[in-house]
């Protein structure tokens, strides 16, 4: 056999082993019995079973390591928002079972994927499926919802699964609508081709080779009207050949692009030959016969009409994306069903649909808002998200992230506003670095890891599998292009050294160097930061990866991700390991995966969300690899991403406490437009207005920006004292309460109770927080108060001063003769050495400790607050959600101090005195975090109760500053 075949036989029979042994360890019902011998044995049977003469090599240990994993998976469940206005219950056991389509496709899923996957798959499927309509039912029916996953977590099986049982139910047509690019809509069509068609469609749309499911059941004759081809979309020429669709015969699938031409080319084909019944609108008819389901895979992208207007790169409208038109058309499509169902996906809980309502029209029905649901997938457990990457948010700075970042400073420098690539520059722009036209080192050095992650990964046994790298520096083609020039330049320096052993010792020194100090000791920390079951295998010796590079770097290629179909059809030529290094702009932003990406080069474009979008590709899942994958990017992204992470978090628990007390979309989508991180995302979404409405019923502002300026902290802990001398002797010193054993307590802290209203506006109005901090803004949160005051709410209040800790400054004797030596420490986010930092501002992480929050609230209150934190709670490992709680959060406490009322229905405003010094540092004036200042840095935090009719308050968004941080939207 020559080599290809050898190896394509090899991998067939790696996963013919697999599954069978899958299925002989599924059979044990007990399974506590199921442990890493047991699995073993099972491998041995299955590989005696495919013996063959000659023997195929069989990697029995690889086989072993996949199922093990395999049956470690955990899976937390999907969590819903539903209004069933107008629906009926239809989907039960009965109806299910003579399914062929979802029995085709899960036992193909479950060839390479984990039976609890698969399990999780089926589930949430049907939980989807069973909210939109039954297609047999006759009258009309309009159901249109949105399913959130994870950012590349299985999105694209979930809809293959919906459309399987939808077609197995009765739904007839089947729409995809899939990015914007050739590139991206022809990978939908092959995943649906191995997934739902079981066929490769050809240019002259008959079926071709069978493929995927089709391994796996009859051949259902389903039929396609779109191909995986460059110009395979939908089109006029497409549209004379087809007569029409007769119910009866198998369901229709088509995937399109969002894209003028196309969208409106498939209406007019609907309207002249699918349509059967006259309406009341002239030249306008129904498809009475046919249910719709339509899937709209990234449904935030282009899809809702956010009143913008889009620009190719030389500045002249781009006709065919803009959005009022697309979503014009997607709805003109949906209105010309009687019966029909849209389902959005999308990644982001605050996604572009919650927030641009628009009313219904006659020509074009309702908007696409997801008014009958809205459903948050839950991931596996092997889901790297960015709960792992960025770690968690504490006062101390962020704890248990995953060490694979590095940090980028030398594409740009900004004293010169100039350098390799500024994150403002022309399509124009020839990228210079050191006077040459040639990368800068930290791509370099992020090209070098690449090439040890490929020699590891071969090392692994994964060298059957693909690997890739991918660089985003700019949007403008013309600057990919001398990228990528340079990039091969690198490579090909590199391969020549290497292969020919002339004049490589520097190259393969620093090489050594990044294997020793950084690959190994990553590889340790990884190892960690990981269950038992996930810890990556021993890094080979480095004369086993010496050996490698030869091979490694005559494999590599460097491409460009043009947006054609041809980036796609790549990947899924049979048999083929690509090694690959893509350079890409927008085209890539949106949606095509880049198989086994390892390495990441990221450095600011002008457009932030798309930035962060790119940035999303990082997630995912890295079996057997998670140690050897890096993300260069700069350091302001990172910090950046970590909000959008944090925020993301904080919108997924909101949910899942709606859902828990039975709310709607509606009211879940009111939620998303009153939270702050619109003022970070969205802006420019809004440009007509500038300013958000925001309620802060439920939520818990806290300072985390402040002024680097002596005068303004002098002006703060003025303000402290005055609210305290105003407060009187009625305190309570240390407040302790035994929380059912793990007593909670503050040792340096005072406590007043029942404090009128007054005085805490009185505060407010005398703290100067920092004109560029998102939540706690003095203000706003007044305006916010005195409106509540309006409603007879807030009137009293609790109010904690928080000292004492392991931090030092000058004493500071408070009213009442209490005097304060040792205060809190934060960690700030200026830079150690205390080198270029920013001289008007600083900036810590977090404020308050979780349990602060409970400071004036007696046990019942705080088993109360407990109780609701564990009902809205579930178990999803990838949001690092293992072990029930054991202490209420925020949430749950917020939630309890309105629906208890009382006692416990108050603010509480948190003062905190912070150390002036750098934690750990001696009291010396260069130690000074603000110059000149040694008394306590104020900082104030307050918890507002949940309350349903949360006021809201005008925010005036400070677009100048936006801009210079992010950038223009979309």
């Amino acid at each position: 056999m020559i080599a290809a075949e050898e190896a394509a036989a090899q991998a067939q029979l790696l996963e013919d082993v697999i599954a069978t042994a899958q299925r002989l360890v599924k059979a044990e019902k007990d399974s506590s019995k199921i442990t890493p011998s047991y699995i073993a044995e099972k491998v041995s049977l299955a590989a005696a079973m495919f013996a063959s003469d000659p023997p195929v090599p069989l990697d029995e240990a690889k086989a072993v390591a996949t199922l093990i994993q395999r049956f470690s998976h955990r899976m937390g469940k999907a969590t819903t928002l539903k209004d069933n206005t107008g629906h009926f219950d239809w989907l039960t056991a009965t109806r299910k079972k003579d399914w062929h389509y979802w029995r085709r496709y899960r036992d193909y899923q479950e060839s390479k994927l984990s039976d609890v996957v698969v399990d999780g798959l089926d589930e949430a499927t049907d939980d989807i499926l069973g909210l939109l309509e039954d297609p047999l039912r006759t009258d009309a029916w309009d159901r249109r919802g949105l399913v959130v996953g994870h950012v590349q977590s299985g999105k694209t099986s979930n809809y293959t699964g919906l459309i399987n049982k939808a077609a197995d139910a009765g739904y007839k047509i089947i729409i995809v609508l899939a990015g914007m690019h050739n590139n991206l809509r022809s990978q939908t069509q092959m995943r649906l081709e191995e997934g739902f068609l079981g066929y490769e469609t050809t240019a002259d749309r008959d079926a071709g080779a069978a493929i995927g499911v089709a391994g796996f059941g009859e051949d259902l004759k389903t039929n396609s009207a779109t191909t995986r081809a460059e110009n395979g979309d939908f089109s006029k020429s497409i549209a004379k050949h087809f007569h029409g669709i007769s119910p009866e015969e198998r369901p229709w699938l088509f995937v399109v692009k969002k894209q003028k031409t196309v969208l409106t080319e498939l209406l007019k084909w609907i309207q002249a030959r699918v349509a059967d019944t006259p309406s009341s609108m002239p030249d306008w008819k129904f498809v009475t016969k046919l249910p719709l389901l339509m899937i709209d895979d990234e449904a935030d992208n282009a899809s809702v009409d956010t009143g913008e207007q889009v620009f190719n790169d030389d500045g002249t409208p781009d006709e065919e994306h803009q959005p009022k038109t697309i979503n014009s058309l997607i709805r003109q499509l949906l209105h010309s069903f009687t019966r029909k169902a849209y389902v959005g996906y999308t990644a982001t809980p605050f996604a572009n649909i919650y927030i641009h309502h628009k009313g219904a029209t006659a020509k074009e029905g309702p908007d696409l808002f997801p008014k009958a649901f809205i459903i948050n997938l839950a991931a596996p457990s092997n889901y790297v998200g960015p709960a792992r990457m960025f770690g968690k948010l504490t006062k101390d700075g962020r704890v248990g992230a995953l060490p694979l970042s590095r940090s980028i400073l030398d594409h740009y420098d900004p004293e010169a506003d100039a350098g390799w690539m500024p994150p403002k520059h022309k399509k124009t722009h020839i990228p210079v670095y050191m006077g040459q036209e040639a990368i800068p080192l930290s791509l370099r050095k992020a090209i070098h890891s690449f090439v040890l992650v490929c020699a590891a990964r071969e090392l692994r046994g994964q060298g059957a599998e693909h690997s890739s790298m991918l660089i985003h520096v700019t949007r403008y083609v013309a600057v990919q292009d001398h990228v990528r020039e340079q990039v091969e330049e690198t490579v090909r320096r590199m391969r020549q050294k290497v292969t020919r052993g002339s004049d490589a010792d520097e190259l393969l020194t620093q090489m050594r160097e990044t294997w020793d100090e950084d690959f190994i000791p990553t590889r340790d920390k990884v190892a960690e930061l990981s269950p038992s079951v996930e810890r990556p295998p021993e890094l080979p010796s480095w004369d086993a990866v010496v050996a490698k590079l030869p091979d490694v770097l005559n494999d590599i290629v460097v491409r460009s991700i043009n947006g054609t179909a041809k980036d796609a059809l790549d990947y899924a030529t049979p048999g083929a390991s690509l090694k690959v290094i893509a350079v890409g702009g927008d085209k890539l932003a949106r949606g095509l995966t880049l198989e086994g990406l390892c390495v990441s080069y990221f450095v600011r474009t002008t457009k932030m969300y798309d930035t962060l979008m790119q940035m999303g590709r990082w997630f995912g899942y890295r079996p057997g690899y998670l140690d050897l994958c890096r993300l260069y990017t700069s350091p302001d992204l990172v910090k950046w991403f970590g909000h959008i992470a944090d925020a993301s978090e904080e919108l997924r628990e909101e949910f899942d406490f709606m859902a828990k007390a039975k709310l709607t979309p509606e009211q879940y989508g009111l939620k998303v437009m009153s939270h702050e991180i619109l003022t970070v995302t969205s802006p420019l979404k809004m440009r007509n207005a500038q300013t958000l409405s925001l309620t802060y019923s439920g939520t818990r502002p806290q300072t985390i920006l402040f002024h680097r300026d002596a005068r303004v902290q002098a002006a703060n802990l003025a303000a402290t004292d005055s609210l305290i001398a105003s407060l009187g002797m009625n305190f309570l010193t240390a407040p302790k309460y035994s929380r059912d054993g793990d007593a909670d307590s503050w040792s340096g802290a005072r406590l007043w109770k029942n404090v009128d209203a007054s005085h805490v506006l009185a505060f407010l109005s005398a703290y100067a927080t920092h004109p560029n901090a998102t939540s706690a803004k003095a203000g706003v949160l007044a305006d916010f108060i005195t409106k509540m005051l309006d409603i007879g709410k807030l009137k009293q209040w609790s109010v904690a001063l928080l000292t004492g800790g392991d931090g030092v400054g000058e004493t500071h004797v408070f009213p009442g003769a209490f005097a304060v030596k040792s205060f809190q420490t934060r960690k700030t986010e200026d830079p150690d050495p205390p080198g270029i930092k920013d001289p008007a501002m600083f900036a810590i992480g977090v404020l308050t400790d979780p349990k602060d929050e409970g400071i004036d609230l007696d046990d019942d209150v705080w088993r109360d607050a407990l109780a609701r934190t564990r009902a809205a709670w579930k178990p999803e490992p990838a949001r690092g959600r293992v072990n029930l709680p054991t202490i209420p959060s925020g949430k749950g406490i917020r939630e309890s101090r309105d629906r208890l009322g009382g006692e416990a229905d108050r603010g509480l405003l948190l003062l905190y005195s912070l150390a002036p010094y750098y934690k750990g540092k001696a009291m010396l004036p260069e130690n000074l975090i603000v110059p000149g200042w040694d008394k306590p840095i104020m900082a104030f935090a307050i918890a507002f109760p949940s309350s349903e009719n949360g006021v809201r308050v005008e925010y005036e968004v400070n677009l100048l500053y936006w801009m210079q941080e992010y950038g223009p939207s979309e």
